[in-house]
């Protein structure tokens, strides 16, 4: 009887793969699209949308799962699941090129989330000029102490400095704009003394703040509330033809963490930071980051289903920011910071091989030793 050995192959090199077997050389760019595969959502199609999709899926032996009632006609609109290989996907969008119905647009779509983005993870290191943060606060926030850890993370090889004067840690209450200005100025002028050239962004919800931070050095600004706390401040950013990180986050520091419930957390999510990019869009800001707020309003639960999702965000086409560094999801309780980095650095290990575009960190030393490795 024959014996055969099986293994699972995962990779994400199958041009490697198919050339130690032996395969064409001059054909194993072609062919490895039809080994690798990628599912689509795409949302509030017609029946007729929904059923050329479907279709045209099938023709090329791939698949398209919508709502039973679609072939029939007796559902106003249906969200769809598309799934395929890249080389099927690439045909499915050559062919829906040729279709009414708008399905052009969405071929266009389909073929953008399918061009590699060669992303590489940059540190950002964070500088909280806080009393009260939640891991490091009253640590650097007098001049010189802060002074001195800003400079360590740029020897250490930070790519941006991201500096907060405000905690938004659970249950904590909003620091006014006047102490966030007062917080933040030694360290901005330091910045602006020595013309330190690494990015910086400053953490901040309130307009008035962010008009402070970008009048003195600052190039971005990082609103965890996304454009919900403090109305104007979009404009601000769009004013000063600033950048401007968009956080998902549910309701206030404050009241955050009490009971937050979702249907379907990556999709509510991942909708909801659609809308932020399209308005902050339309009023002029083109430098936009994106990031899915972990810890902000979810549970542990969701806090990891988000993670393991993250990238179904890389479809906003904006880089996209993680910060669990030193998080309550890690499940220390304590002010053991050397643990909370060791298991900071475990979590970002995969999102580094998923490609993150930010990860926001306090040891940034131990991070870039993690990406130069890799």
């Amino acid at each position: 009887m024959a014996d055969f050995l099986v293994k699972e192959l995962i990779t994400n090199d199958i041009e490697r793969e198919l050339s130690q077997i032996g395969f064409d050389e001059s054909y194993t760019g072609i062919a490895s699209e039809k080994f690798r595969y990628k599912n689509f959502k795409i949302f509030n199609l017609t029946p007729e949308q929904a059923n050329i999709i479907k279709q045209t899926a099938l023709s090329v032996g791939a698949d398209c799962g919508t709502h039973r009632e679609v072939i029939r006609g007796k559902i106003d609109k249906s969200d769809a699941i598309l799934g395929g290989s890249f080389s099927q996907l690439k045909k499915i969008a050559q062919k829906l090129k040729h279709q009414p119905f708008s399905l052009k647009i969405l071929a266009e779509k389909i073929e953008e989330n399918l061009i590699p983005q060669g992303r590489k993870t940059k540190l950002v290191g964070i500088l909280n000029v806080t009393p009260d943060s939640f891991s490091d606060g009253g640590k650097y926030n007098d001049e010189i102490s802060a002074q001195k850890h800003l400079m360590e993370m740029i020897q250490d090889g930070a790519d941006l400095i991201d500096i907060g004067a405000e905690s938004t840690r659970p249950y904590s209450d909003a620091v006014s704009s006047e102490e966030q200005i007062i917080r933040l100025t030694p360290i901005l002028k330091f910045i602006q003394k020595e013309n330190i050239q690494v990015p910086i962004s400053v953490d901040t919800r309130s307009s008035d703040v962010a008009e402070f931070a970008l009048d003195n050095g600052a190039s971005i600004i990082n609103d965890v509330s996304g454009f919900d706390y403090d109305k104007k401040l979009a404009d601000v950013v769009s004013k000063n033809r600033a950048g401007v990180v968009i956080q998902h986050s549910k309701g206030t520091p404050l009241n955050m963490q009490v009971a937050p419930h979702y249907t379907n957390v990556t999709e509510e999510i991942y909708l909801s930071l659609k809308s932020k990019i399209a308005y902050a869009k339309s009023i002029g800001i083109k430098d936009i980051i994106v990031d899915p707020g972990i810890g902000f309003g979810k549970t542990k639960e969701d806090n990891f289903e988000l993670l393991n999702r993250i990238e179904e965000f890389y479809s906003l086409q904006c880089p996209v920011m993680v910060g669990v560094s030193r998080k309550s999801l890690l499940g220390v309780n304590n002010n053991d910071n050397l643990l909370k980095d060791e298991l900071s650095l475990a979590v970002s290990y995969p999102l580094i091989q998923k490609g993150i575009d930010y990860l926001r960190v306090h040891n940034v030393k131990l991070h870039k030793a993690l990406i130069n490795m890799i």
